[in-house]
């Protein structure tokens, strides 16, 4: 872990410092091939953990692919897909507690099934019914759940970043032994709230783990074109935060980093900066078209890092896994995926009632009148809100 103490040096005259001379290494635990490397020492695992982590991998490669399909006939509206990323979101879901609390960016679904989001909350999630959490109030992918300390996903870009130091700051008044994990990619880290988050996290030492998923693009701009530094991780030494960066396609590595962080984060009382380097395998979303920005030729070099295949490698070796579990276990979750969107998305929309409930007490009387004029525009034009209009209905 590397903290401010890299740029203690004293010195008795001007002199300017070349802004690329910080450089933090990376850790590595496990070659492409799913081998130990040499003089490396293993995070707090066993086979349990192990295949907890790799359930919910395949799970995410499943949902991945069947969501992005049904995105492709019409059946939801977005997706964003998790593929290539696996090591960076598992690895550090596996490292916390529960009580320990998780924002996520939009990319970390495979945290929340690993938390233990069930499948028919997923495609209720994604389809907006009647049995949705958050009421059909947001985009498909949107998750969030109380009962699992994941906050609600917002679209805006960066948003969590400073609610994740106030929360944690929260949890440190309460003297919880809890803190909370950030997720965010590293264009997020262009964004203002980056940098309002991580200065008043390390002023009131918040114990929050700020975890970036560099995966080199952003949408669609190259890390080259965002920024000239050496990536994010040292952005820490300029608030006084500790930071470790981390090959985010080797599970090993990132669970054994988050472990550490979150120890020192509770310990300390003070944030840590995670950036995990990862590629993002698919697309931005369902709206991005990687071609016009990427080449083939690069998505299969970094296929050949894929952290799913480098993780169920070396859990092979160890005894705690094999193909023929992988393979049952990816036509399982396959027919479990397929038989809930069909449940899902024949199941009712919520009530329009249900616009106006959850943030006041009382729905006050300026909500109670938009309500009103919400339901005479569905009875007058009826065949526009077909799915509403029936629901007034009956």
């Amino acid at each position: 872990m590397t903290d401010n103490s890299a740029v203690a040096n004293e010195s008795h005259q001007a002199q300017l410092v070349d802004g690329h001379a910080l450089a933090i290494p990376t850790v590595k635990l496990l070659n492409a091939e799913g081998e130990l490397l040499e003089g490396a020492t293993l995070p707090q695992i066993d086979k349990a953990l192990t295949q907890r982590i790799l359930d919910s991998a395949i799970f995410t490669r499943v949902l991945d692919d069947r969501m992005l399909a049904a995105q492709r006939q019409g059946r939801i509206s977005f997706y964003m897909t998790c593929t290539g990323e696996e090591a960076a979101v598992l690895g550090a879901a596996a490292a916390l507690k529960p009580q320990d609390m998780i924002m996520a960016q939009y990319r970390e679904q495979a945290a929340l099934r690993y938390r233990g989001f069930t499948t028919e909350q997923f495609m209720n999630q994604m389809f907006s019914n009647e049995k949705d959490l958050g009421k059909g109030r947001q985009m498909p992918i949107h998750y969030g759940s109380r009962a699992l300390n994941y906050m609600t996903i917002s679209s805006p870009l960066g948003t969590q970043i400073p609610q994740a130091a106030g929360y944690a700051y929260g949890q440190k008044l309460q003297e919880e032994d809890a803190c909370t994990l950030c997720f965010f990619g590293e264009g997020a880290a262009s964004e203002g709230d980056f940098h309002a988050g991580l200065n008043m996290a390390a002023v009131h030492q918040a114990p929050v783990i700020f975890f970036c998923r560099n995966n080199g693009y952003a949408i669609s701009t190259p890390a080259n074109e965002q920024f000239a530094g050496d990536g994010i991780a040292p952005r820490a030494v300029g608030y006084g935060m500790k930071a470790i960066r981390v090959d985010g396609n080797d599970m090993l590595a990132v669970l054994a980093a988050t472990q550490l962080a979150r120890k020192v984060a509770l310990e300390e009382n003070c944030p840590v900066l995670i950036e995990a380097m990862s590629y993002r395998l698919g697309a931005h979303s369902s709206s991005d078209d990687p071609s016009g920005y990427r080449s083939k030729d690069e998505e299969a070099k970094w296929r050949e890092f894929d952290p799913v295949r480098r993780f169920k490698l070396w859990a092979i070796k160890q005894g705690w896994w094999s193909e023929e579990e992988d393979e049952t276990l990816f036509e399982t979750y396959r027919a479990e995926v397929l038989a809930a969107v069909k449940v899902a998305e024949k199941l009712p929309l919520p009530g329009l009632d249900t616009l106006v409930t959850d943030v006041y007490d009382t729905v006050p009387a300026h909500l109670e009148a938009q309500l009103k004029q919400v339901r005479e525009q569905v009875q007058k034009y009826p065949d526009h809100y077909p799915a509403t209009a029936n629901k007034e209905r009956g």
